[in-house]
């Protein structure tokens, strides 16, 4: 590699990281917790259930939403969520759908016991509810509070960071081609010292960082994504049914047909969540029923049902984008959520690891900056100096 060469890609290096290393450093430290966020959670809110033989089956869907009605007649059912980790059940409602869509955070839940359809909690709207821990975390995590503009911001720092590291494994070889891997000069000045270290961290964590930064880029643009996609394939699957009249939520089919359709659709998957016609985030003409793989592979790719809101027929299995598939396939591995806590326990570490390269980066720019001050000043004074000399010896006896 050429010197100029080298040079340009020094200087890529070196922007790249500078501008990104602020907001991937607060990236990983609000990463740490979310990783246990499960955990957490069950120790912040945990929650109580009664004993009920194994095997107890849930109550009808129906039923909850009878329930939810006779609780709030006045507003509508937006969605169902079914907890797979624990016997509950979400039940979503707003005041309505208009006001739904002005405004997401005027939703609140109503949450059941799957097995006995007792109430166990009823929430206030969203807006009035205080920010949990955890709520702060993922919010610093991926919009820092401002939406749309937050997430797309901090995608390109992610993506700033993947140049950070590409730049950094090309510059890796001629810098340390001397050295035998792993060599830390642990007894030469602490700059240096830093310096093989964080060349070593580096390129050890390569692959991992390199692909919890590609991930982060994909999950920073999961709303564009979905933009995208609802725009266009399910604004063209939408269109043959755009005579027909959005049913009233007292008129629609059984929620538990709809259900039991859907999952004879979907043999060997599970339906999670239950999206009412006229949701903003639906069909205004279906049920819109989210069914997952059961292996550990296949447990974070979702596939969407519909279902005819008037007959309760089924319509179809909607195939997902190839950039949706590679969103769904991106969450896990970014958040290390497959594989049960040994798992997090080593996505917890590789963070930690990772702040270590990113503090020791900003260090070595410091370091650096100060090292070149103190030659320049050296070298000022030198001047001085020499100029002193012969104007004292111009103007003495």
């Amino acid at each position: 590699m050429t010197a100029s060469r080298l040079k340009r890609w020094y200087v890529i290096h070196k922007w790249s990281s500078l501008i990104c290393t602020a907001f991937l450093l607060l990236i990983c430290l609000t990463g740490l917790p979310l990783v246990f966020h499960d955990e957490i959670d069950h120790w912040l809110q945990p929650h109580h259930y009664v004993t009920l033989p194994t095997g107890t089956p849930n109550a009808s869907f129906d039923r909850l939403v009878a329930t939810s009605h006779r609780i709030y007649p006045d507003e509508v059912i937006s969605s169902i969520f079914v907890d797979d980790d624990e016997p509950q059940i979400y039940v979503w409602m707003a005041p309505s759908f208009a006001r739904m869509k002005a405004d997401r955070d005027a939703i609140h839940f109503i949450r059941f016991d799957a097995r006995t359809a007792q109430v166990l909690e009823t929430s206030k709207p969203t807006s009035e509810q205080p920010k949990t821990f955890m709520d702060v975390m993922l919010a610093l995590h991926t919009d820092l509070f401002v939406d749309l503009p937050g997430e797309l911001f901090l995608g390109l720092m992610a993506l700033l960071f993947v140049i950070a590291i590409v730049s950094g494994v090309v510059l890796y070889g001629p810098f340390m081609k001397k050295l035998p891997f792993g060599t830390v000069r642990a007894e030469r000045s602490t700059r240096l010292k830093w310096l093989d270290l964080h060349n070593l961290l580096g390129i050890v964590m390569l692959a991992w960082t390199l692909v919890v930064g590609i991930t982060g880029v994909m999950n920073e643009l999961s709303t564009p994504l979905f933009a995208l996609w609802q725009q266009t394939e399910v604004k063209a699957m939408l269109a043959s049914h755009e005579s027909e009249s959005v049913p009233k939520q007292d008129a629609l089919p059984s929620v538990q047909a709809a259900f039991e359709t859907a999952q004879r659709a979907v043999p060997g998957m599970a339906v999670t969540s239950i999206v009412f016609p006229g949701s903003p985030f639906g069909s205004p003409y279906h049920y819109l029923l989210w069914a997952r793989g059961s292996s550990t592979l296949t447990s974070q790719l979702f596939s969407p049902v519909l279902v005819d809101a008037l007959t309760g027929r089924f319509t179809a299995v909607v195939n997902m984008p190839w950039y949706l598939r590679a969103l769904e396939v991106s969450r896990p591995l970014h958040f290390g959520d497959y594989g049960g806590l040994p798992l997090k326990i080593l996505w917890a570490l590789l963070d930690l690891i990772t702040i270590v390269v990113l503090g020791s980066g900003l260090y070595l720019w410091v370091a650096r900056r100060k090292t070149q001050a103190t030659r320049l000043a050296r070298i000022v004074a030198a001047h001085e100096s020499a100029h002193a000399v012969p104007a004292m010896t111009r103007t003495g006896p």
